[in-house]
């Protein structure tokens, strides 16, 4: 069950009922920068974290033009642009945005600008609440893991299929059920990376599932050239 920390009392709250009924998740942008962008990229791995979890999900925003072909080139999923509808909802938004009823999920701005191919990489790899600020980010790490990541699948791909270990998928789960802790996935596949006791097979089972909630196309070069 994923526990959110909701921003108006700064305490863990379960993010969906028990019984798993339908959950809006609410973008609320008004701006085009990349502090909006962000807003819209936890809402994207929001959505996706309620969705391994077994919970149907509706994401609503309705961002700018220029916004959302900025999003659409991060993989960001498109959202609906109604929010009336029934089911509890869980509200991402900036810091001092106008107060809303339910569960507020913050993101701190960013500053700065990078090379589009990067953005999703360098934004997932820094909690949420904190900022970021590309001038002094790591931006050719990320480009270097990011790269090694793909080629690493592409070439795990290959060797013969064994399942997502249990321990992984069990670390996998308890990090982004843990206030949606994306850092955190990150770390569990660098730890997989270069695990002795994970065939490559399982590796890259291990990377597949966890791209579903990451949207890194981490397997986009499966059967390339090379």
């Amino acid at each position: 069950m994923l526990r959110i920390t909701d921003a108006r009392t700064g305490e863990p709250i379960d993010a969906v009922p028990a019984r798993r009924s339908l959950t809006r998740v609410e973008a609320h942008v008004e701006r085009d920068d990349l502090s909006a962008l962000r807003v819209l990229l936890v809402a994207d791995v929001l959505a996706r974290t309620l969705e391994l979890g077994g919970t149907p999900v509706v994401t609503v925003a309705d961002p700018p033009a220029e916004l959302r072909a900025r999003a659409d080139a991060l993989g960001i999923r498109r959202a609906e642009g109604d929010r009336s509808g029934a089911g509890p909802a869980l509200h991402v938004l900036a810091p001092g945005a106008t107060a809303v009823e339910g569960i507020r999920v913050e993101v701190a701005p960013v500053h700065g600008t990078a090379d589009p191919a990067l953005l999703r990489m360098v934004l997932l790899a820094a909690p949420r609440r904190q900022s970021v600020d590309f001038a002094t980010a790591d931006l050719d790490g990320a480009r270097e893991t990011l790269a090694r990541w793909r080629k690493s699948v592409a070439t795990w791909a290959t060797r013969p299929s064994k399942p997502v270990p249990e321990r992984v998928r069990q670390e996998l789960r308890a990090a982004w059920e843990d206030d949606l802790d994306v850092p955190a996935v990150l770390e569990v596949l660098r730890r997989v990376e270069h695990a002795d006791d994970v065939p490559d097979g399982a590796r890259f089972e291990t990377y597949a599932y966890a791209d579903r909630l990451l949207g890194l196309e981490l397997t986009r070069d499966i059967g390339a050239q090379r």
